[in-house]
């Protein structure tokens, strides 16, 4: 059985509430899974560590969006950050590759309409860990494999619990 790492994201600025912290801590515990919930901050060792420490083969982040109503299957990460909208994007990897492409074909699993394809995971902490988590997998375990998914932050949490799990059971 394969060991899965899945996160999501606490709290952060005037959102009292995560979605993703609601799904990760409803999953039922399993030893082969292991579930984190990370602060939103731009913290490369928070993402590497967890991936140092539990040694998974998959690795699934779950990322709160504020637009939209489906779930989006995140195809790519790019090279870039910034904590608001008003500020210039920085690299998060220095001379690292311009984007980087998720290593989990979520999208093959055909979920239908309930999700769909994006191509950016945006600039800020979620595009952040998909980033740092693909970089480092890449160069130090390069047969784990990551996916990511954005999560509409007024989804129904059960629903999105049960795409989890169904994610979950087609991986294994």
């Amino acid at each position: 059985m394969s060991r899965v790492l899945i996160y999501g994201f606490g709290p952060y600025r005037h959102f009292e509430k995560n979605i993703t912290q609601a799904i990760v801590r409803k999953l039922p515990s399993s030893r082969n899974l292991k579930k984190i919930v990370f602060p939103v901050r731009f913290d490369k060792k928070q993402f590497t560590d967890a991936v140092k420490k539990y040694r998974p083969d998959l690795v699934l982040g779950l990322g709160r969006c504020s637009r939209g109503r489906l779930l989006r299957i995140e195809r790519r990460a790019v090279n870039l950050r910034r904590n608001n909208k008003s500020q210039k994007g920085r690299a998060i990897v220095r001379g690292g590759p311009k984007m980087l492409a998720s290593t989990l074909r979520l999208a093959a699993l055909n979920f239908g309409k309930r999700t769909k394809v994006s191509r950016n995971a945006g600039d800020y902490v979620c595009n952040f860990s998909m980033y740092v988590t693909l970089d480092y997998l890449r160069r130090r375990r390069p047969d784990a494999r990551f996916g990511f998914v954005h999560v509409p932050h007024d989804y129904n949490a059960k629903r999105a619990v049960k795409f989890a799990k169904m994610i979950l059971r087609r991986l294994a």
